[in-house]
């Protein structure tokens, strides 16, 4: 593999990562390149994007992981695709990955993926942007990961005075919502999206 071509699969590799970010034993193990190599491709990477004004990437170091974020310069921008009526319904993705966060919280991501079987990056942005998830500090450790939690509009949304008064799990024990208990967290949602349009 050429150096174009190892710049690519790290471009891809940051990206798939998301919000975690990798860190360059990661990088090494994965591409099968050195420390030193893996450090040139970084540099090299930030470089392209950090110095030309016709990217709108950058290459962020957190914590000992490396990851891509949006420039600042294009914050304005941002905002207005983020800046969707609040009643505009949320996908199916969104109101499973919101259940999981209203259960566990706090909870990373990574967690949140382990429980639907899927990334949920997007759906995380999402709810975030519409104010019903925030993040919450950061784990201990590695990586450093984002806790995310609930919010007062998330309250507000669903009609709740206290997270107490969430649908009760039917298995106390368990740590995550069933079908039938998610399923009831939707039409709860729904119910209070109807009453906010009479």
């Amino acid at each position: 593999m050429n150096r174009e071509e190892q710049l690519g699969v790290l471009e891809s590799l940051l990206f798939a990562a998301g919000d975690a970010g990798l860190s360059t034993e990661q990088l090494t193990e994965v591409m099968e390149i050195t420390h030193i190599e893996a450090l040139n491709l970084l540099e090299l990477l930030s470089e392209r994007y950090n110095g030309n004004a016709d990217r709108g990437l950058i290459l962020l170091e957190l914590a000992g992981s490396f990851q891509l974020a949006t420039k600042k310069a294009h914050a304005e921008f941002l905002r207005k695709l983020v800046e969707v009526p609040s009643n505009t319904v949320l996908s199916q993705a969104s109101l499973e990955t919101l259940a999981i966060i209203a259960y566990r919280q706090p909870v990373t991501r990574m967690e949140v993926d382990e429980v639907r079987g899927v990334q949920t990056d997007g759906p995380i942005r999402t709810l975030v942007a519409k104010g019903l998830v925030t993040d919450k500090g950061r784990v201990d450790g590695a990586g450093r990961a984002k806790l995310y939690v609930t919010t007062s509009e998330f309250l507000d949304a669903f009609g709740l005075n206290s997270l107490e008064d969430l649908p009760k799990l039917a298995d106390p024990a368990a740590d995550e919502p069933d079908q039938n208990e998610m399923d009831l967290f939707f039409d709860r949602f729904n119910q209070s999206k109807e009453q906010e349009e009479e």
